[in-house]
């Protein structure tokens, strides 16, 4: 209660000094509010002032926006037609270096071509040094320009060119003992090429690693070395000629004879050239034997049935022993001997002689028969043996080289081709003969009805 009291008594003592403080606050603080409305009218000033500025510069914004969207929208267009330009180009250049690569590629196949072409020409051996021009085209580090074209087109045309010349010059050449040597070399085009020495005359083949002419190992015939003989010293414009790069004369030291071809025929290749042989023989002695008996057969025969008709039968008699047992003087001397029988019986008797006779004339003919029926087979016989070689060794070393089965092969065709070579003339020799036996036989036949028909007619107008 007592503080209570104090405390009211403070404040009654302090309300006059409040009071004036009071008045002095509230006159400062309307003062700032005074102030403070000014500066806020100031500031709103300010601001609207600002926001125009504000609002004319968002407005300028806004159109240069709008410009630049339509820049933008104009510079993408630009864009695009550039980008599909650039493509375009890119596709054309593209295109262009593909060109040029295959241009230059094309122009290195053409100049890789030619230099096999010059190394392997013989025109060469005159110009050694045409074929080092293309290195600079084969060069894969350079571009081809235009006198690279020009060096290629002057040496296509130059080899057409020497291509239609005949030229006949003093040369070397290595002979066929492998040393250099020298002579006339007749070069024709790009063809052929042959050489003339003192002592021979042939063909030279072009070596194109050494860039030489070398004579072929062989000389061609007789007649070919004087048409080239002739050709050189110009008497003839006839001249023998290969045009396949080499590969006719190649065949003149390739060349194998019929010894090397029996050679290459295996073992089954004696029997059928001793067959032939023997057949040979045969065929020979039995064309003289038939000769002579035809011959004979009808000189005698003739005589006989001539004496006949005039009943001279001791001559004949004599005629016929002189005959030294020949098939017609056998017949003839059975028939004499039989004359008094009856015409039955000496019909019978002298066709009993005359097939008495046919073995002797039908002699080694059917082993003429049986050895062309034997020669073809032993040549089959020779393939299949050849043909089994040629499957051991593709047994054991396969196909890869031709060269190791051509020794079963050449055997299997070497053997057929002797098998075949001696059956077809033994064949026709057969043929022949026997044709030649008949022909005898008919004539002996006919020629013993004649003395049949003599000597019954004789005995007829005795009795």
């Amino acid at each position: 209660m007592k503080s209570l009291t104090v405390l009211i008594l403070v404040l009654f003592l302090a309300c006059p000094v409040l009071a004036e403080d009071m008045r002095s606050a509230f006159k400062k603080a309307k003062a700032d509010y005074k102030a403070a409305v000014e500066e806020k009218k100031e500031s709103k000033k300010r601001i609207f002032k600002d926001r125009a500025s504000l609002e004319t510069m968002i407005a300028r914004l806004k159109a240069d926006i709008r410009s630049l969207k339509s820049g933008v929208h104009v510079m993408e267009a630009d864009s695009e037609k550039l980008r599909e330009k650039e493509s375009i180009l890119s596709k054309q250049q593209s295109k262009h270096d593909m060109d040029m690569r295959e241009l230059t590629g094309t122009v290195r196949v053409v100049a890789r071509d030619l230099e096999t072409v010059l190394r392997q020409s013989q025109l060469t051996a005159r110009f050694p040094g045409r074929a080092d021009l293309l290195k600079p085209v084969l060069n894969k580090n350079r571009f081809p320009g235009i006198d690279d074209f020009k060096t290629i087109t002057d040496l296509l045309f130059q080899e057409m060119a020497l291509s239609g010349e005949v030229v006949l010059e003093k040369g070397s050449f290595v002979n066929n003992s492998g040393v250099k040597q020298s002579g006339d070399i007749l070069t024709i085009g790009k063809f052929t090429a042959a050489y003339r020495t003192e002592k021979e005359t042939g063909f030279l083949r072009y070596a194109g690693n050494s860039r030489r002419f070398i004579a072929l190992s062989a000389l061609p015939s007789w007649h070919v070395r004087r048409s080239l003989d002739k050709y050189m010293n110009g008497k003839s414009d006839v001249v023998s000629l290969d045009f396949s790069g080499g590969a006719a004369l190649k065949q003149i030291t390739h060349k194998s004879s019929l010894i090397d071809q029996i050679k290459n025929g295996g073992p089954l290749v004696w029997p059928i050239i001793i067959i032939g042989l023997a057949a040979l023989i045969i065929a020979i002695e039995r064309s003289v034997f038939l000769k002579r008996v035809h011959f004979n057969t009808d000189r005698v025969m003739g005589k006989v049935n001539e004496l006949a008709l005039l009943g001279k039968w001791h001559e004949c008699d004599k005629m016929v022993k002189e005959g030294k047992g020949r098939p017609v003087d056998n017949v003839l001397k059975a028939g004499l001997y039989a004359r008094a029988e009856g015409r039955e019986t000496l019909e019978s008797v002298l066709q009993e002689a005359v097939l008495k006779e046919l073995p002797r004339l039908e002699r080694f003919l059917p082993t003429l028969n049986i050895m062309g029926a034997v020669s073809p087979l032993l040549g089959l016989l020779g393939t299949v043996t050849g043909m089994i070689s040629t499957f051991h060794v593709i047994t054991l070393y396969g196909t890869g080289d031709p060269r190791m089965m051509s020794g079963g092969i050449s055997e299997a065709l070497v053997t057929t081709m002797l098998g075949l070579a001696v059956a077809i003339p033994i064949m026709l020799a057969h043929n022949f003969l026997s044709r030649r036996v008949e022909h005898i036989v008919g004539d002996m036949e006919e020629k013993a009805v004649a003395l049949t028909n003599i000597i019954h007619r004789e005995i007829t107008l005795i009795e």
